[in-house]
């Protein structure tokens, strides 16, 4: 990530403290694993912002970076003019991020004193009135190379990746809502209204697709030999194996067409019924490659899953609320057939059959279930609905334990451990979420508050 660095100065206080904060600052931004631009020391004086025309340099500076930057940073080392601040970010569309330097004690004089305590509420105070958005962490004042501030960066930072990767999105809604799974319903004209695109693809178009491509098509083999270096196909029927390549090589196209960033797809009937498969392994594998692909067409966690990766960097998936886990009142185990990526279960996944498919369908009907004990650790768990014209997430943070189930139990699962259930079910059912959840590896429930509802104007509850 890349920030813009924006130094505040207030003449009457000591400018030269904004010659240190300079090299302070963007060392801390270095430590926290990320980049910068600053505005050349000779373009204001000590290239900081004292006044509204030098706000206006610094405006003008943000449009000509404006491709290369994700956020901007705010650092007062003294009170700093917050009209010189307003005329600088007034145009801004990105997340920023304020810090103040603390006083120290023995360190009072008028050549020394800071006040950015005070000049923090100045800013902060004017900016709401502007409307501005802006991001602020405990504690109020903070050095730059202090290690919180350094955290706080780094969770910035994911901000700004949920943020601009949110409010331009495209999901591919690939077949029509499951007829029996009405739980899945979406609003498409308020998902719009968000800068949220639905591009419905229907599965006979897919299919017809898939009916022009060769087994020995290039592109057919190329999917073949990635399908094989990343899973165990066992006892999977040779001709099954093609027949996935090619619904995986039509869905990329979809998503080089469209430019998708996530997919809801309808995972039965057609598939088992028709093509004799289970697509559970090409929602594994397009999240792998960082393509967040929910089950059943539920376009809203398939939103959701797309939001949890980019906060976390790593793979989402989406589970049903599946089972208690015996009288253990704050666990219950997560279930999907296998779609989750394979980077979120212990040791290697193996395509099986989809047992519940083939009473219906017929035996070998369903091949392509990827199956995997899930890994334990901490995650964040999120859902999103729309309500009344407003979208609306729920977030909050468990943990998946690893402990195991008898080995019967068809599909994949994770034994997860929540602070308390059965509040966490009680708002699931009373608030009219799914019967998903989707969940990433991490505890940044505070960071989908902060980018979805400051920034995106939703609405976030958090569990």
């Amino acid at each position: 990530m890349k920030f813009a660095l924006f130094f505040g100065n207030r003449g009457f206080f000591p400018e030269t403290l904004v010659a240190s904060a300079r090299e302070e600052m963007c060392e801390a931004v270095k430590k926290a694993g990320h980049d910068y631009v600053c505005l050349d020391a000779n373009k204001t004086k000590f290239g900081a912002i004292s006044n509204e025309e030098d706000g206006l340099v610094f405006a003008k500076f943000l449009k000509e970076h404006d491709d290369e930057i994700d956020g901007a940073i705010i650092c007062m080392p003294n009170f700093s003019d917050e009209s010189g601040a307003v005329k600088a970010f007034r145009e801004f569309k990105k997340p920023i991020l304020i810090q103040a330097y603390p006083d120290e004690i023995g360190k009072m004089s008028f050549v020394e004193r800071r006040d950015s305590f005070c000049g923090k509420v100045s800013i902060c105070n004017y900016f709401n009135q502007c409307g501005i958005k802006y991001t602020i962490f405990k504690p109020h004042v903070v050095h730059p190379l202090d290690p919180v501030f350094i955290e706080q960066i780094q969770k910035f930072a994911k901000i700004c990746r949920v943020v601009n990767g949110t409010k331009k999105m495209v999901i591919g809604a690939i077949g029509a809502r499951a007829t029996a799974f009405k739980t899945v319903r979406f609003d498409e004209v308020t998902l719009e209204k968000n800068n949220i695109t639905v591009e419905t693809i229907d599965l006979g178009e897919m299919f017809d697709y898939m009916d022009q491509l060769q087994d020995d098509d290039p592109r057919v083999v190329d999917a073949i030999k990635k399908l094989k270096a990343y899973t165990n196909f066992g006892d999977t029927p040779k001709d099954r194996i093609p027949t996935m390549a090619k619904a995986l090589v039509v869905i990329l196209n979809y998503v080089k067409q469209y430019r998708m960033d996530a997919i809801g797809i309808r995972c039965w009937n057609e598939f088992p019924a028709v093509r004799k498969i289970s697509v559970c392994l090409l929602a594994s594998y397009l999240s792998h490659i960082g393509i967040p692909t929910a089950c059943e067409v539920d376009v809203y966690n398939a939103l959701a899953m797309k939001v949890l990766s980019l906060a976390s960097e790593k793979p989402a998936t989406v589970m049903d609320w599946n089972n208690n886990f015996g009288k253990e009142k704050n666990k219950c185990i997560l279930f999907h057939c296998g779609p989750m990526a394979k980077e979120m279960v212990e040791g290697d996944t193996e395509v099986q059959v989809h047992k519940m498919f083939e009473k219906s369908y017929g035996q070998n009907c369903s091949w392509g279930v990827n199956v995997g004990k899930l890994k334990s650790g901490p995650i964040t768990y999120a859902s999103a609905k729309v309500e009344n014209g407003q979208i609306e997430f729920m977030a909050g943070e468990a943990r998946i334990t690893g402990e195991p189930v008898e080995k019967a139990f068809f599909g994949s699962y994770g034994v997860t451990e929540f602070d308390d259930l059965e509040s966490v079910m009680m708002y699931v059912l009373r608030n009219n979420y799914h019967h998903h959840v989707s969940y990433t590896y991490g505890a940044d429930k505070e960071v989908l508050k902060e980018a979805l509802e400051v920034y995106l104007g939703y609405k976030v509850q958090l569990l």
